[in-house]
């Protein structure tokens, strides 16, 4: 542990909370671009898919095989590269001139912001002292609400205005200005050098183990199927606004306004009423009330956009109220000992996952020859399909202090503590 004042602790963990903010925004981004990157390359949705999921996979790759090499590093170094790489691959989005180096370029950007999810974590493990870490982690967490209220809307805004790569190029700059603030706020980190880091013949197995133990594939199968059943709808929520309904490119912007401020009141109200009433059943109740909502988006009618916004607010606040009791219910189910690195797993499961969703939901796409996006309405069936079988898979989810335990399987053995963020 780092001893550091509290003034720049704070300092630190907002400028992580700025990186969170950046890497959320490339990806959060892309979707609603949609409709721009398929005209601008000519590409089907299929292909459009393939181009998001190369970062999620990349990204969800990237962080589970940082444990194997992370703490041979200083952590300030290889934060330093690593974003500076990010802003690098934003620079080669913005300058893609093919479909070939689009996707090599959201690769690239997926590889970079996997290392940079791990370096977070492993930051704040290291400075954040235990009793402060829950409220240093929620204030990294804002990044995804400053990302979906303000840097997505900006993002299509800019892109509507100008060109589909506008908010690469703003991402690539903020993020050089974020590296050097970080240069001069962040100390060098490399205290855990003095340990012999584990070799990767030790990492390899013991990785595997955690992610095999029963216990924790449940939990990360959970995760899998909730990020598949969401991304088989939301990638193509603006390509099929914009094709079937008319909805202008720059009106996309209001919409993902109106869904990131509702669902940044709405998410700690759920989470009250979670620790109030069960994880498990506010998690059932709302992804039983996702179900009619995640039909409407995929079976729309023609409807004024006036009626779109709150209808759109209303989709968001609904999907995302079932993650706020999901992430309460995956923390309960590690060990203390092996609690930060069963959460670094289940992010790149979760990547993962929302890589697969958004593949297999492009494959069930297709246009006509008025460019009308075609069976979205079975991408709505899917999605349903599974999200009601993790309504039922998560009773067989267990907390790691439940009666119905593995009894007759070895605990899992420890993943880099220090990248874990172990308490």
């Amino acid at each position: 542990m780092y001893a550091m004042p509290l003034a720049r602790e704070r300092r630190l963990i907002w400028l992580l909370a700025l990186v969170q903010f950046t890497l959320i925004m490339d990806f959060m981004v892309m979707m609603p671009l949609g409709p721009q990157i398929m005209s601008a390359f000519q590409i089907s949705p299929a292909k459009f898919a393939t181009a998001v999921s190369a970062y999620s996979w990349c990204s969800g790759l990237s962080a589970l095989l940082a444990a194997t090499y992370i703490d041979r590093f200083d952590r300030r170094k290889l934060l330093l590269a690593a974003y500076l790489m990010f802003a690098l691959s934003n620079v080669a989005c913005a300058c893609a001139t093919s479909y070939p180096l689009l996707l090599a370029s959201r690769a690239f950007a997926g590889v970079t912001g996997g290392v940079l999810g791990a370096g977070v974590m492993a930051i704040v493990a290291d400075v954040v002292p235990v009793a402060r870490r829950g409220t240093a982690s929620g204030i990294i967490m804002t990044g995804f609400s400053m990302a979906a209220i303000a840097g997505v809307p900006a993002g299509v805004l800019l892109g509507a205005h100008f060109h589909w790569s506008a908010p690469f190029w703003l991402l690539a700059a903020l993020t050089v200005t974020i590296a050097l603030a970080t240069s001069r706020i962040v100390p060098s980190l490399g205290e855990h050098l003095a340990q012999r880091a584990p070799s990767l013949a030790q990492t390899l197995p013991a990785l595997v183990h955690l992610v095999t133990f029963p216990r924790h594939a449940r939990a990360l199968a959970l995760t899998f199927l909730i990020m598949l059943a969401h991304m088989l709808v939301i990638p193509f929520i603006s390509p099929m606004l914009v094709a079937n309904h008319g909805v202008r490119p720059d009106q996309i912007s209001l919409l993902y306004m109106a869904g990131g401020a509702a669902t940044l009141f709405t998410s700690r109200a759920v989470g009250r009423l979670a620790d109030r009433t069960g994880h498990r059943r506010i998690f059932r109740l709302f992804g039983a009330l996702a179900l009619g909502p995640v039909l409407a988006v995929t079976h729309l009618p023609n409807l004024p956009f006036w009626i779109m916004v709150p209808g759109f607010a209303l989709f968001m606040i609904i999907s995302s109220a079932r993650i706020v009791p999901l992430q309460a219910i995956l923390s309960t189910v590690p060990d203390s000992r092996h609690r930060g690195a069963f959460l670094s797993a289940n992010g790149a499961v979760q990547a993962l996952g929302t890589g697969c969703g958004a593949w297999l939901g492009g494959l069930m796409l297709s246009t006509d020859a008025a460019g009308h996006i075609l069976g979205y309405g079975l991408n709505g069936w899917v999605s349903v399909a599974l999200a009601s079988l993790a309504l039922v898979w998560v009773g067989w989810v267990s907390s790691a202090g439940a009666q119905r335990t593995d009894a007759s399987a070895p605990a899992p053995q420890a993943v880099t503590p220090d990248l874990a963020g172990e308490a």
